[in-house]
């Protein structure tokens, strides 16, 4: 039995959204049955209750460059020497009309967005968000390569709300802002700027260990079944602020537990060493 309109309209309404930005992070599979209209019934029937929609689009690695001698600071969570070894195509420039994004691991729903034309796309080449609505340019227009997760910062300045449709915690891109929040230094990529210059740009490390702050935000997580989807949605501001807490009060809390992840180690021990 397929999913239909009124459905989501009433998910919506019981989760408060209407006319509030929404950062969604999503499974269409997690449905079970068919929505009718798909990833862009959804993305209308939002934008009709006065949502602006803001996704994660991380464009694959396209536009990422080898680290230049010069730009490789210490607790990054990398290793230099692997990453040299690696093989890197012909540099190319991110540009905010561009599309690219990796479908698979961002899923359908921030693909289907980017085809809109009234979305928005932040500056960040490796990192950018994207969104459609009536506020979409005021959360995307502070995005830069080195501020990156400027637009969550706007998202809970406007009392924005995170929805997690049919995905748990560690799909939930804001907590790596709460990391910044927290004290710790986002890790450092690379790319090249407009004019061909390489530079730093921002970005999120390992999230596989998110789902551990699930008892701490449970008191401000409200639930809704749409379908076989499970959406959770949170106060993005609180959501912030309870996971920050919670990292300053336990650091290792969001460290994934594999012994060998040196993303979480060196977040853990407050991210990149900068000069």
């Amino acid at each position: 039995m397929s999913i239909n309109r009124a459905e989501l309209q009433s998910a919506i309404s019981d989760l408060d959204l209407a006319g509030r930005p929404v950062c969604i992070h999503s499974s269409m599979k997690s449905f079970g049955d068919q929505v009718e209209g798909g990833a862009q019934a959804i993305l209308d029937c939002f934008l009709e209750n006065g949502c602006t929609v803001m996704v994660f689009s991380a464009t694959g690695g396209k536009y990422k460059i080898k680290p230049p001698l010069n730009m490789r600071p210490a607790r990054n969570g990398v290793d230099y020497d692997e990453m040299d070894r690696q093989e890197y195509g012909k540099p190319e420039i991110y540009s905010l009309d561009c599309n690219d994004i990796s479908k698979e691991g961002m899923g359908l729903i921030p693909y289907t967005l980017l085809q809109m034309p009234a979305r928005r796309r932040g500056r960040n080449p490796l990192h950018p968000f994207a969104a459609v609505g009536p506020l979409a340019e005021e959360l995307i227009e502070g995005q830069s390569a080195q501020d990156v997760w400027a637009p969550f910062r706007k998202l809970c300045e406007l009392d924005g709300r995170v929805l997690l449709m049919g995905v748990n915690l560690d799909r939930a891109t804001i907590l790596h802002y709460a990391e910044q929040v927290a004290g710790r230094e986002p890790f450092a990529r690379w790319a090249n700027d407009p004019q061909g210059n390489p530079i730093l740009c921002r970005m999120g490390g390992c999230s596989r260990g998110f789902n551990h702050f699930a008892d701490c935000v449970k008191s401000i997580e409200n639930d809704r079944l749409v379908g076989k989807s499970l959406w959770r949605c949170f106060a993005a501001a609180k959501l912030v602020e309870q996971c920050a807490n919670a990292m300053r009060e336990n650091p290792q809390i969001s460290h994934c537990g594999n012994s060998d992840c040196i993303r979480c180690d060196d977040a853990v021990a407050g991210g990149p060493i900068l000069e």
